[in-house]
């Protein structure tokens, strides 16, 4: 049984982990490598998913709960890409979960160590969410959410701040000088998921260094599940049909994406991140959005208007499940606009229980 390289991304939502998950696996693959990718997530239908299958990886989805509280879920996961022969396994934890040292790593290396050679832990962070909770500038998280972000941040084996491409030098001279005063001793590595720049070097670092879960921090977990219940936590599918004929879907979305923003910013919810993909005969539409300022982001595009396309749609947002699932009817309803029939196949909308781990180690595991 050969031992398989497995590599965690860590980080919190809307850091930009699906995107940096695709770029290594393109990168994986041009080196010969076979590559298997782990989703996770607390209800199924994750855009992240559906979005790596379509670009042609082999993925499989943890969903239901965080890894930690799913362990076994996690060994199967793995377990069917590596009967698929993957040389590398990616996971991506669900972007609220944090303590992944104690609860993954150092069980993976007590129990499975026979099986997987565990990259150091990668936590991805985006500048301007570091901006607003460490310098405490812009709006913040609720305290109870930044406390987990810190946590992910204190954790961290390596910690990569992703986006570089937006920072001048003088916002990475002052963003380096808070992560030095906050995480001494923590490596800092800059890249763009976006562009490219910075991931070979990040992914050859992460593939060649044995250390991994080097730390374990002490968790609050009273704040840490008060964290997690700040956010609504929306995962939807849905059948899109033109009502009287071809639509133009690139319009549609970007509709629904600044309906959404529009709707949360004038409730003064903070936005861990919206994600959408749209899916047709030819082609697909991805959006996000990360908070209530930026432009909403849509990408790629569907060639023609063809008559019928899917809708995957996440959102984690600081708001009640109640509110948030009202929000997302209301600007569906209203983007579709008699242009566009809208069946909700399946709608989950909830907030995230107590974190309670399979396990959960207070040392380090040599």
């Amino acid at each position: 049984m050969k031992k398989v390289q497995l590599v965690f991304v860590g980080g919190f939502l809307g850091a930009g982990k699906t995107t940096l998950l695709w770029r290594a696996a393109e990168l994986l693959m041009k080196r010969g490598k076979r590559v298997g990718l782990i989703t996770n997530d607390q209800a199924p239908d994750l855009v992240d998913t559906k979005w790596l299958a379509e670009k042609g990886l082999s993925v499989r989805e943890v969903a239901g709960s965080c890894f930690c509280c799913n362990f076994a879920g996690l060994i199967y996961a793995a377990e069917k890409l590596l009967a698929a022969d993957a040389d590398v396994l990616i996971g991506e934890p669900v972007g609220s979960c944090t303590d992944l040292s104690a609860t993954i790593l150092q069980p993976l290396k007590d129990r499975f160590k026979e099986r997987f050679a565990l990259a150091p832990l990668s936590v991805l962070a985006d500048p301007l969410r570091l901006r607003d909770v460490l310098a405490r500038e812009g709006d913040a998280l609720h305290p109870d959410a930044a406390y987990i972000f810190r946590k992910q941040l204190e954790e961290a084996d390596l910690l990569v701040v992703n986006k570089a491409d937006l920072l001048s030098a003088g916002d990475r001279r002052r963003l380096e000088e808070v992560l030095g005063s906050q995480f001494p001793g923590t490596t800092v590595r800059y890249l763009s998921a976006r562009t490219g720049e910075g991931v070979q070097p990040w992914l050859d670092e992460v593939l060649l260094t044995p250390s991994a879960g080097s730390r374990i921090v002490s968790v609050d977990y009273d704040v840490y599940a008060a964290g997690e219940a700040v956010l609504g936590w929306l995962n939807m599918d849905t059948w899109l049909s033109g009502a009287g004929g071809p639509v133009d879907w690139g319009t549609f979305c970007s509709d629904l994406l600044a309906r959404l923003q529009a709707a949360f910013r004038q409730r003064d919810a903070r936005i861990g991140h919206v994600k959408l993909l749209l899916t047709a005969a030819d082609g697909h539409y991805l959006g996000n959005i990360t908070d209530t300022q930026s432009e909403p982001i849509l990408q790629s595009q569907v060639v023609g208007e063809p008559s019928e396309a899917s809708l995957i749609l996440n959102a984690r947002v600081e708001m009640t499940p109640e509110e948030l699932e009202q929000i997302v009817r209301d600007a569906l309803a209203k983007a579709a606009d008699g242009r566009v029939r809208a069946e909700i196949r399946d709608l989950r909308c909830l907030r995230p229980g107590r974190p309670q781990p399979t396990y959960r180690y207070d040392k380090v595991v040599d």
